[in-house]
């Protein structure tokens, strides 16, 4: 199974959930370590309703809209269960293309190089920012058997990747700029 589904069956072990609230939290609380667009995420439940992993209940909101609301099935908590216990190796370092781009800058002049490093300083220091006031919701490390404890530890996971990043591109910066 895909990374994905299990995301989406660790969402439903946490509550029942309709379609358009698991994309929010991929937008937001996964967004963090995790994408998945929305029409991902629908196509990915009707494969998980087939295979018996989740169920759904239909409920109405007004006259006539109707949502599917999925829980887990015992079968989809066991493959989640069975998938969280798993020990992997870390996965091969992440695409990224900003990076590709600086394998080859020495094709750039320097100025080009800078403004380039200059902007991705600021997306990440912007990054790092929204992070930072996430965290703030957190005035202590949460009981270690609370859902809140997964997202802090992984929250402060991204904040260090942010903090590591903005250095990284500082000291970029600083290569080109004694060149100039």
């Amino acid at each position: 199974m895909k990374t994905l589904t299990y995301a989406i069956l660790g969402l439903l072990n946490r509550t029942a959930m309709t379609g358009y609230d698991i994309s929010k939290a991929f937008n937001h609380e996964l967004a963090k370590f995790w994408h998945a667009k929305h029409s991902q995420i629908y196509g990915e439940l009707k494969n998980m309703f087939n295979d018996g992993l989740v169920t759904y209940d239909i409920e109405i909101s007004g006259e006539i809209l109707e949502k599917k609301k999925y829980s887990l099935t015992e079968i989809g908590r066991n493959e989640l269960l069975k998938w969280l216990c798993k020990d992997e190796p870390i996965e091969q370092t992440a695409k990224d293309v900003f990076r590709v781009r600086m394998y080859f800058s020495n094709y750039l002049d320097l100025s080009t190089r800078i403004h380039l490093l200059e902007n991705q300083r600021r997306q990440h220091l912007e990054r790092l920012t929204t992070l930072q006031k996430t965290m703030e919701q957190y005035p202590q490390v949460p009981p270690l058997d609370s859902d809140r404890f997964g997202d802090y530890i992984v929250l402060e996971g991204a904040i260090y990747r942010q903090e590591s990043l903005l250095c990284w591109v500082d000291k970029c910066i600083g290569y080109c700029s004694q060149n100039t």
